[in-house]
């Protein structure tokens, strides 16, 4: 029938607005910003970094790779990477990011950045309520202001978090385990090297002639 889905279409639209009035789950709107709807996980606003453990300048996972800086479109991530390297929540010497900015005036909240981030180090943040009056440095963030830590992440995006949180021990276990092994047959080779017998470096001493000249000359000394 010529115009039938347009029919649906219009009677899905009229179903839903007079079930507004009558049922709480066809409820569009909220008196916000007195009530509040929680957002979905797939929500995304604007970018943080994530940092494990209790100090975030310590814990930060980003080590000023400069990946998500060279890729952003709008160009709104500056970084300057650290001249030296210092431990990070798991005690491994690392390069840092000695400043890491974020114009949030400018980022269009495009995810591009979490995308090719090769360190789980930066995410998607699902607050929104940044307004202020200081449309240049109020809108400008640090890394101090952008970090955040891993259990933030784990309230805003729980699915995404588990997952990164199995991938990082997995590969965690596989750094640990190809060390163990290294170390071992390093030991294993120490301990061969001390079992060998040492080779003697002294030259030996050729045994006296006993051919027929020497026993010519003995028989002309008993002669004499």
């Amino acid at each position: 029938m010529l115009g039938e889905g347009i029919l649906k279409g219009l009677a899905e639209t009229a179903r839903n607005f007079a079930g507004s009035y009558v049922s709480a789950e066809r409820l569009t709107t909220v008196e916000y910003p007195e009530q509040r709807t929680a957002p979905i996980e797939a929500t995304r606003d604007f970018p943080f970094l994530v940092y494990d453990g209790d100090d975030w300048e310590k814990g930060l996972r980003c080590v000023a790779c400069q990946i998500c800086e060279k890729e952003c479109p709008p160009k709104c991530i500056y970084i300057v990477k650290s001249t030296d390297k210092k431990p990070d929540a798991l005690g491994k010497l690392q390069i840092y990011p000695a400043r890491f900015d974020i114009d949030i005036s400018v980022c269009m909240s495009c995810q591009i950045c979490v995308e090719v981030c090769p360190f789980e180090a930066i995410k998607m943040d699902t607050e929104f309520e940044l307004a202020t009056t200081d449309r240049f440095g109020g809108l400008l963030l640090d890394r101090e202001k952008l970090a955040k830590s891993n259990q933030h992440f784990h309230n805003v995006h729980p699915t995404e978090a588990a997952e990164v949180d199995a991938r990082l021990a997995e590969e965690k276990a596989k750094a640990d385990a190809k060390a163990k092994a290294a170390a071992e047959a390093a030991a294993a080779k120490a301990a061969a090297a001390a079992a060998k017998p040492a080779v003697s470096t002294e030259t030996p001493v050729k045994p006296a002639a006993s051919g027929p000249e020497t026993a010519t000359k003995a028989t002309e000394g008993e002669k004499k």
